[in-house]
């Protein structure tokens, strides 16, 4: 006999209503996000709505998105293996260019090994994923500390593997150093933060993170997703720059940044690779980055080597770009991070900011809650090391009004 149930007409429909309930929730709110249309044309000018805008909102700092060698990289790759790679890489999916990318990788961040993945996000998941199953077999058990503002995809990483977390207030070693202490000595402890932060683009403590961990032993995975290629000899990344790339157990780092690609890759000791191979399920159950992207990822490598000029010049204009933002009266955090955030408060505020600056054919990106704290929305500028100095100045002026 057949069960009661709703015709499949009406179901649609409420939840339908359910859902355009919450988007409506969301829009009265100020927090509805969608998407627009972006042609790009070169690696800071995009068209709008046929309109030419320079692009200040995007993370292609070294502006490697259309560089010669890096474009050639993959469609060399694509001609020698195919769009895709067809497969995960237990299976069948890691080919002899995947291999050389990753001995590259290795190669660039002086680990031992490393292991491509489809995003940063998944990257960082299965790493924390690893981590977990690694602390799980201790007589203590594993316990995650996180920085309060690092990225969702390790706050998502670190809830989801279902082990005990606490998070500690930004860069605050005094907190972090407490929590450390008041743990079992037999507990696997590990300590998740960002070199370079993504929202604010300032720095990790990382000589007060060495300190502590001299004193109290933790595991510490550091993701330089925003650092690779800005900071570092060749672009290797922030811990490298201040010569404590050792302290870290595990690096992550993304190619959608200053590599101008796309991926992410975990490295660290060879035996956590292997390790990933066995417990990152992210890795496990993911189709590998097609075989074309590898090759381009190995020559955005060899242009960050091969090309200093372009780490120098994007940390110069950020530096200049900041002192004119104060020189306005504009409150910007010294530094030469290519994120710059201001800070303007609500969230009409930075859309209105915004739209009046796409206006004038400039492209800067308003974030919002939950990206960053409630009170704090901002414009998020990103500089590129093929901006001019004329368009610097035209974001400044307009930034000024």
């Amino acid at each position: 006999m057949a069960r009661n149930r709703p015709a499949a007409g009406l179901m649609a429909d409420w939840f339908d209503a359910l859902l355009a309930d919450e988007l409506s929730r969301l829009a009265e709110s100020g927090l509805l996000r969608h998407r627009r249309v972006v042609r790009p044309i070169d690696a800071v000018h995009v068209e709008i709505d046929g309109r030419v805008c320079v692009n200040f909102c995007s993370n292609n700092y070294l502006g490697l998105t259309h560089h010669p060698r890096v474009v050639a990289g993959l469609r060399a790759g694509a001609e020698r293996f195919g769009a895709g790679a067809g497969a995960a890489g237990l299976i069948s999916g890691f080919s002899p260019q995947h291999a050389a990318t990753e001995a590259a990788i290795a190669l660039w961040k002086s680990a031992e090994g490393a292991m491509l993945l489809p995003s940063g996000y998944q990257a960082n998941l299965a790493a924390v994923q690893t981590l977990a199953a690694l602390g799980r077999s201790r007589p203590g058990g594993v316990r995650f500390l996180i920085d309060k503002l690092a990225h969702a995809s390790l706050v998502d990483a670190v809830r989801g593997s279902g082990a005990p977390w606490r998070v500690f207030p930004h860069n605050h070693m005094g907190k972090l150093g407490r929590l450390l202490e008041e743990a079992d000595d037999k507990q696997f402890q590990v300590v998740v933060t960002e070199s370079i932060f993504s929202m604010d683009g300032d720095e990790a403590d990382l000589a007060g993170l060495d300190q502590l961990k001299r004193a109290r032993p933790f595991a510490l995975l550091l993701d330089e997703a925003h650092a690779s290629g800005v900071y570092g000899r060749a672009g290797a990344g922030l811990a490298a720059e201040r010569g404590l790339a050792e302290m870290a157990d595990v690096f992550v780092v993304t190619f959608s940044k200053a590599a101008g690609c796309v991926g992410g890759a975990i490295c660290g000791k060879e035996n956590f690779c292997r390790a990933v191979l066995n417990f990152g399920r992210a890795y496990v159950y993911s189709t590998s980055v097609p075989a074309a992207m590898a090759a381009s990822i190995e020559a955005a490598i060899g242009v960050m080597r091969d090309e200093p000029g372009r780490q120098d010049r994007v940390r110069e204009l950020s530096r200049t770009f900041r002192a004119a933002l104060r020189g306005k009266g504009r409150d910007v955090a010294e530094g030469d991070s290519p994120i710059v955030p201001i800070i303007v408060g609500s969230e009409s505020a930075a859309m209105e900011m915004s739209q009046r600056l796409l206006d004038g054919q400039l492209l800067v990106g308003a974030v919002r809650p939950p990206t960053v704290p409630r009170g704090t929305s901002r414009l998020r500028v990103t500089l590129s090391c093929e901006h001019t100095e004329e368009e610097i100045a035209r974001l400044t002026e307009a930034l000024a009004l």
